[in-house]
């Protein structure tokens, strides 16, 4: 799966923040998992448009590196950039292809990231091209689909989102994800690789204390929605999340 598939998005990519199971699910779970990055330096993989890597760098990361596969994400990233300077960097890559960057990150992450390899040795060669970039006991942070969503479970279109199984893969099932956004949706195909795959194939990069943190909501989409309405999401969350230190 190439970065094709996002070429035609561009900025428009952004507008899936403001859907409610990214504004007050993925967005607070993935900035709690990695916590403070005060003065160190962030890795940002699969940046697309570079919101992790603007989010991090007003929460006092020193420098950060956004790369992501799609020329035209980057290309967005470096108009927000230009509209608004804060210091980020964003280059063109494939992380597996990733080479030995100049200087060693203290954090990388992985949003939605790891889910695009089509096979285990794909995904083992990012892993390892991601340890080699980290400095001796930097942290990974992943986010993706969950492994163990289940497609027969209540729909995700109260949240602003569609998700359907394809094929199987040998990393595990592809997944077709709509975002349900107006006026016009938007639908990418990646994968949920299970829980297998991530472990084994971090584990050979030499990454060390893999962990899974599942997903949560927001005090604020409690105070927005109530808690009835996240009771679904909750109970059949479609993402999780992942640390582990090189």
């Amino acid at each position: 799966m190439s970065g094709q598939q996002y070429d035609g998005i561009g900025e428009a990519f952004e507008g899936f923040k403001s859907l409610p199971m990214i504004r007050y699910g993925e967005v607070p779970s993935f900035l709690g998992l990695v916590g403070e990055v005060g003065g160190r330096s962030v890795l940002d993989l699969a940046c697309g448009t570079g919101f992790y890597s603007r989010e991090f760098k007003r929460r006092g990361a020193a420098d950060v590196l956004g790369v992501d596969i799609s020329g035209e994400m980057i290309a967005a990233a470096r108009e927000i950039e230009q509209r608004e300077p804060l210091g980020v960097r964003y280059e063109v890559g494939d992380v597996a292809e990733l080479p030995l960057l100049d200087a060693r990150f203290d954090i990388a992450l992985g949003v939605q990231c790891l889910n695009y390899a089509e096979d285990l040795a794909t995904m083992e060669r990012m892993c390892r091209n991601i340890h080699r970039n980290l400095v001796p006991g930097g942290e990974f942070f992943v986010l993706a689909q969950n492994p163990d969503y289940r497609f027969d479970c209540p729909s995700l279109e109260t949240y602003g989102f569609r998700c359907e199984p394809a094929d199987e893969i040998e990393t595990g099932r592809r997944v077709r994800v709509t975002a349900l956004l107006d006026p016009q949706p938007i639908t990418i195909v990646s994968s949920a690789p299970h829980r297998q795959a991530y472990e084994t194939s971090l584990g050979a990069a030499g990454f060390s204390e893999i962990t899974w943190v599942p997903l949560e909501v927001s005090d604020a989409g409690i105070r927005e929605f109530g808690k009835e309405y996240w009771a679904d999401l909750l109970a059949y969350p479609p993402l999780a999340m992942l640390r582990c230190r090189a």
